[in-house]
């Protein structure tokens, strides 16, 4: 049959199993607007105020739900703005699909109006990136996008197609849903990754959020028991042990649990599973290594000994190796290392509680931790009370968590909490401060206009916390330009907005607002006063080790 380019861009995405977009229209992409309009019954389109806000929606909607997100915008600044969110996607392995128009192919490198090259600017922080300036090409090529975005280690694959290509007519021929290959485990290498495991000591799990990405769980419970070894995760890992499981120790790194932190450095081997190793989890990369081997399991090759030298790799899907270790590796019991992780676990450094009978983020989260329940997902912005949630919120089920962990986003939060909410079907809740929500706050209007089920907690201190914290700590509280003196009302805005909201800042109200926020049938805004002296702790300096850590503030 005979499609318009427009009208092959929706019929693939149709295809390849796309019932939800995000975007934001313009003239570039009006054709293939109007070919959206036609298939709404098939397809919802969900505008935001702003392109960014659209990628991090799509972006934390396909980390819940499991799919591809994708984002549409127009040439020029609709492109642009497309930046930081497909960085975003990824560093933290996402995998989502950005269609962007331009100008004719005519027009293309005459500095026309709205016109820029996104493919030159986008390459550095895309698995792949295509113009399409034959009609042709476009089905294939839309195609190819899902299957490299979903392949081996996921990411953002962005195809920029011209208006007059949308506009051309060609022959379409419709296909079944593009089959995507995990790789294969190297067989190989399991016996001495036994043979290693065996001989270890005091062998520690770091997962990371490859564990997520796979789905293996369960996969990995079942590993820890069968060596006996302690898990601790990166911070896009948390999610990928329940809380509750008795080995998980909780984050590892600069601003993780002791417990975890200092285990991973007195461990003799470290079972790196779908994570990368980066500097706020090592740290002094040399101290880290010192006195340790590594077992190093990933999807991605290019990410064995870039940072940290592996003594033995199992380069593979994470679940598929995993499993393969189970069926090979036999049970070891390790009574002397258990007893020295219990003996860290409740040793006093490892319970730097917040006081309990004040509002602080501990109480706060905690009590959030408390009526949420399982199935909301929770998103957060970065900064102070992003660690704080990583710390204090108790997370049992995977894909839970959604943060911005590689690139480290402000304003990332606002997006998430729709994606999140449209992705689960459940409640979302954002946990984000005055310094990171100021950035993509009118996002409110998206959540209202799609009466979205979102509970917004604003950790407000009147600061950029985290750079205040460095600057209490290393810069001799020399407070540059992080005090802020805006004179917001968040409550007042909200409801400008069409949010029912409220302001807390009494701990006896704590579980009464938490409560009522929760209940709310549509998005819900809490302000929450905290200190602006409160730290995260522990800490551990920038290149520092576990000997230079801070505890108290």
């Amino acid at each position: 049959m005979k499609l318009s380019g427009s009208a092959i861009i929706i019929e693939t995405l149709l295809e390849q199993g796309v019932d939800t977009v995000f975007g934001y229209p313009g003239g570039a992409v009006l054709n293939l607007y109007d070919e959206l309009y036609k298939k709404q019954d098939r397809i919802t389109h969900i505008i935001t105020c702003h392109e960014q806000g659209a990628t991090h929606a799509a972006d934390a909607y396909a980390r819940v739900s499991g799919k591809t997100g994708v984002v549409i915008a127009t040439s020029g600044p609709g492109a642009t703005n497309l930046v930081t969110g497909l960085a975003t996607a990824y560093l933290d392995s996402t995998p989502l699909i950005a269609i962007t128009g331009n100008v004719a192919t005519s027009l293309i490198g005459l500095d026309s109006f709205q016109e820029v090259d996104i493919c030159g600017i986008t390459m550095p922080i895309t698995k792949h990136n295509y113009i399409v300036k034959d009609v042709n090409k476009l089905a294939d090529t839309m195609r190819e996008a899902f299957l490299i975005a979903n392949s081996g280690r996921p990411g953002p694959v962005l195809i920029d197609v011209p208006k007059d290509v949308q506009n051309a007519v060609t022959e379409f021929t419709p296909s079944a849903k593009v089959s995507v290959k995990r790789s294969a485990t190297p067989s190989i290498n399991l016996a001495e990754a036994v043979d290693l495991i065996a001989s270890a000591k005091r062998p520690f799990i770091y997962a990371g959020g490859g564990v997520n990405i796979s789905g293996a769980s369960a996969e990995l419970s079942e590993f820890s028991d069968r060596i006996d070894a302690p898990i601790g995760t990166s911070m896009m890992g948390i999610t990928a042990v329940r809380s509750d499981n008795p080995r998980f120790l909780g984050m590892t790194g600069m601003h993780g649990k002791y417990a975890a932190t200092k285990l991973m450095y007195e461990s003799d081997l470290i079972i790196a599973v779908g994570t990368r190793f980066s500097d706020r989890a090592t740290g002094n990369k040399k101290e880290f290594a010192n006195g340790k081997k590594v077992l190093h399991i990933d999807i991605d090759p290019a990410e064995i000994g870039k940072n940290i030298p592996a003594y033995v790799s199992l380069i593979g899907d994470v679940k598929t190796v995993l499993n393969e270790l189970n069926s090979v590796m036999p049970a070891i019991s390790r009574p002397e290392w258990a007893g020295r992780v219990e003996e860290i676990k409740h040793c006093p450094d490892s319970r730097l509680d917040m006081a309990a009978d004040t509002l602080n983020p501990q109480t706060l989260l905690k009590t959030i931790n408390k009526y949420a329940g399982d199935d909301a997902v929770v998103a957060t912005d970065v900064g102070q009370h992003q660690m704080w949630t990583a710390q204090y919120y108790s997370f049992n089920k995977p894909r839970s968590f959604i943060t911005s962990g590689g690139l480290g986003t402000m304003g990332f939060g606002m997006g998430a909490a729709i994606g999140s909410a449209i992705g689960s079907g459940k409640r979302s809740i954002l946990i984000t401060s005055d310094g990171s929500f100021h950035m993509n706050m009118n996002e409110m209007a998206t959540a209202v206009s799609f009466n979205l089920p979102i509970l917004i907690v604003v950790l407000n201190n009147n600061a950029l916390g985290m750079v205040r914290q460095w600057q209490t700590l290393f810069y001799g509280c020399r407070y540059s330009n992080t005090t802020l003196n805006r004179k917001t009302d968040y409550v007042k805005l909200a409801e400008a907005f069409g949010l029912k909201a409220e302001r807390l800042d009494d701990f006896s109200k704590l579980e009464e607002t938490v409560q009522r926020g929760l209940a709310h049938n549509g998005p819900y805004l809490i302000e929450a006063i905290i200190d602006p002296d409160q730290k995260v702790l522990p800490m551990i300096p920038p290149n520092g080790t576990i000997n230079d850590i801070i505890l108290k503030g």
